[in-house]
């Protein structure tokens, strides 16, 4: 699903979104060019920056559940493009 970010992903919110996203059992990544990391990685997503404005792809793995997916959209933290 691609999404726009709609405020930077720092510490806070990348605290936020990694705990959202550990709610989850499946594997949910974030895919900014040629970046494709975890979810539940705050490493992860603190390195590739998300600034708002930026498209990016959210992706489950291993599953049909999109109950991650629509976790994450509730944030406040991305809208679907």
């Amino acid at each position: 699903m691609r999404v726009k970010v709609l405020q930077p992903i720092y510490a806070k919110t990348a605290s936020q979104l990694v705990n959202k996203a550990s709610q989850y059992p499946e594997t949910i990544l974030i895919k900014k060019d040629h970046w494709e990391i975890d979810a539940k990685s705050l490493l992860g997503l603190i390195a590739i920056s998300l600034q708002p404005d930026q498209e990016i792809e959210l992706t489950v793995c291993d599953s049909t559940s999109t109950d991650g997916l629509n976790a994450l959209l509730s944030t406040g933290l991305f809208e679907k493009v």
